[in-house]
Formats: structure tokens, sequence, C-alpha cells
């Protein structure tokens, strides 16, 4: 009975140690995608631009995900782009046109 209590207590032990684990692999290896998209789009690569996107990347990375609720992750689409656009200069139909597919990305 002990030995069963020990391997019971050992299995509850292991999910509570992986469990958390496994959830971050998958939000990982999107946040690596989204950053990238917005080093890319912040010109941040190309000659010259290794540390300063070295630096966007390890910020971007290091951010808390946006506190769940309706609309979160799309405002925070929408401030991203409208810092892009602001950035470019874009006035206009050119402005229109950029958000539209900032934001459809």
């Amino acid at each position: 009975m002990k030995h069963l209590c020990a391997v019971l207590s050992s299995i509850v032990l292991a999910a509570v140690l992986v469990i958390p684990q496994l959830s971050y692999a998958g939000a990982q290896p999107n946040k690596m995608k989204t950053c990238n998209a917005d080093a890319d789009a912040k010109g941040l690569s190309g000659e010259g631009k290794g540390e300063q996107r070295k630096a966007f990347m390890k910020e971007c990375l290091s951010a808390k995900p946006a506190k769940a609720g309706a609309g979160a992750s799309q405002q925070n689409k929408m401030t991203t782009c409208n810092k892009d656009a602001k950035a470019k200069h874009l006035a206009g139909d050119e402005r229109k046109k950029f958000m539209k597919e900032c934001l459809s990305n």
C-alpha cells in the first residue's frame, strides 16, 4: 500500500511539473513568429541592424502576454500597426492600405 501511494504521488508531482511546460511549448513558437514579424515590420532586418533586432527580440519575447479579454489581442495589433505606420510617416491612402494589410496579418 505504501508503494502504491509513493507511485501515485510521483505521478501527480510529474503531472504538476509537466502540464505548465506543455502549454508554454505551444505559446512560445507563436510568440517568436509574432516578434519576428514585428521586427521585420519595423525595418530591423538587413545589414547593420543586428544589435537593434537582437534588443527588440529580447524585449518582445520577454514581454508578458496581454490579459485575456474581448479584443485584447486586436487592440495590441492596432497599437503596433499604428506605431509602425507613424514610424514610416504614412498618411492618407498609403496609411489606410498599410493598416488594412497590417491588421489582417
